[in-house]
C-alpha cells in the first residue's frame, strides 16, 4: 500500500474514480458477527449491538429511529440506509443536513462523490473547485447546482414556516419528477412515507439555497421551524408503544431523538424511555461532550432504558455494514410492516 497519493493536478483526473456504495445483500456476515460477539473489546460490543438491533426488528410494538451524523453517504454507506428503508427496517430518520442534502440529494441529481486522498494539496484543490472530505472529493460546481435547486424548490412553495420533514418531502417529490439517480434515501423515504428530520437544516447546502430564497423574497418567504420538527418527532414517539434508536455518530440527531421522551412528558403524554438503543461512535466520553456520552448516561435524564443498550466504539464504515448486514441476514424484517409515520402529519397545519 502506498503511503501517499501521487501528485495530480488535473481536475478531471482527480474526479475520475467514484466512491462505490456497499450492497449488504451481497454478503452473509451473520456468522462473522456472531463470532465477533464471542470475542472481546469492540468485537463483542458490535456483536451485542447487532443482536439488540435485531430485537428491535422482532418487536412489533417498536418504532425504530435511525440517527445519522458524519460524512456517511459520501463514504459509501448510502445504499445501506436505502436497504433499511426499502425493507421496513427503520421508521424515521433524524440526520445532519450534509448527509441528506450535500450527499444524498446531491447524488439523486446525478452527481457523484470521488475517491481521493487526505494527502492532496488543499490549496490546489480549492483553485480547481474541488471540495475534500478527508479522502473523498466533490466537484464544487456541482454542489452549487444542488444549492440552486434547493432555492428553486423553496421559490415554488407557499411562503410559511415548514418543518424540515415537510421540506425534505418536497425534495423527494422533486427527485421523483426530475432525479437522475433513483438510488436516493430522500426519494425512497418519500415513496415509503418514512419521515426525515434535519433539526439543523440550514447547516448544509440547503442553507445556501434558503439564503438565496429569502434574499430574493425579503418580505414573503418560507422558513424552517425547528420547534415544529421537535413536535412532529415527539408525536411519533407518542404514537409508538415502544421505540428503539439506531445511532450512527452523535451530535444534534442523537440528542434530538432522545429528547422526545421528555417532550412527550411535558405535553402530558405517557411515553416510556426508549427501550432499545445502540450507538456507533469514535467520540470519547471523558470530555463530557454529547457525541461520546454513554447511553447509560442518557438513562439518568430519563431518555434511554438500560435494559437493551450498547455503545460500539468504531468508525461507521466498518461497524454499520456489519450490524445492518447481520440484521438483514437474520431476516426478521421480512415479517415487519411499514409504519408510514409521514401519514400522521397530513392533518397538521
Amino acid at each position: 500500500m502506498k503511503a501517499k497519493e501521487p501528485v495530480r493536478q488535473n481536475k478531471n483526473e482527480l474526479l475520475s474514480t467514484t466512491v462505490k456504495h456497499i450492497d449488504i445483500k451481497k454478503y452473509d456476515v451473520v456468522g462473522l458477527v456472531e463470532a465477533m460477539g464471542e470475542t472481546a473489546f469492540q468485537g463483542r460490543n458490535l456483536g451485542r449491538a447487532a443482536q439488540i438491533y435485531n430485537m428491535m426488528l422482532t418487536d412489533k410494538d417498536c418504532a425504530i429511529i435511525l440517527c445519522l451524523a458524519g460524512s456517511l453517504f459520501s463514504a459509501g454507506l448510502k445504499n445501506v440506509v436505502l436497504e433499511l428503508i426499502n425493507n421496513n427496517m427503520i421508521d424515521a430518520i433524524v440526520s445532519t443536513g450534509a448527509i441528506i442534502v450535500d450527499q444524498d440529494f446531491f447524488e439523486g441529481l446525478g452527481f457523484k462523490h470521488y475517491r481521493g486522498s487526505a494527502a492532496l494539496d488543499d490549496n490546489s484543490l480549492r483553485d480547481m473547485g474541488i471540495d475534500r472530505i478527508y479522502d473523498t472529493l466533490i466537484n464544487e460546481d456541482e454542489l452549487r447546482i444542488c444549492d440552486n435547486i434547493i432555492g428553486k424548490i423553496a421559490n415554488e412553495l407557499e411562503a410559511r414556516p415548514y418543518s424540515s420533514r415537510e421540506f425534505i418531502k418536497e425534495m423527494g417529490a422533486y427527485l421523483d419528477r426530475n432525479g437522475k439517480n433513483k438510488e436516493s434515501v430522500v426519494l425512497a423515504a418519500y415513496k415509503k412515507n418514512v419521515p426525515i428530520f434535519v433539526p439543523a437544516f440550514s447547516d448544509c447546502s440547503a442553507g445556501f439555497g434558503l439564503v438565496m430564497h429569502q434574499s430574493e423574497h425579503p418580505t414573503k418567504h418560507l422558513s424552517l421551524d425547528s420547534a415544529k420538527d421537535f413536535l412532529e418527532l415527539t408525536k411519533i414517539k407518542i404514537a409508538s408503544k415502544e421505540s428503539g434508536l439506531f445511532m450512527v455518530g452523535g451530535g444534534v440527531p442523537k440528542n434530538f431523538a432522545q429528547d422526545t421522551v421528555v417532550a412527550a412528558e411535558l405535553l402530558g403524554q405517557e411515553a416510556p424511555m426508549h427501550k432499545y438503543a445502540i450507538q456507533i461512535t469514535v467520540a470519547d466520553e471523558r470530555d463530557g461532550a454529547l457525541s461520546g456520552s454513554t447511553l447509560r448516561e442518557a438513562s439518568s435524564w430519563g431518555k434511554v432504558s438500560t435494559s437493551y443498550e450498547q455503545m460500539v466504539y468504531s468508525e461507521a464504515t466498518i461497524a454499520m455494514p456489519l450490524i445492518v448486514g447481520y440484521a438483514y441476514g437474520k431476516g426478521a424484517w421480512k415479517n415487519r410492516t411499514s409504519k408510514e409515520f409521514s401519514k400522521i402529519f397530513t392533518s397538521l397545519p
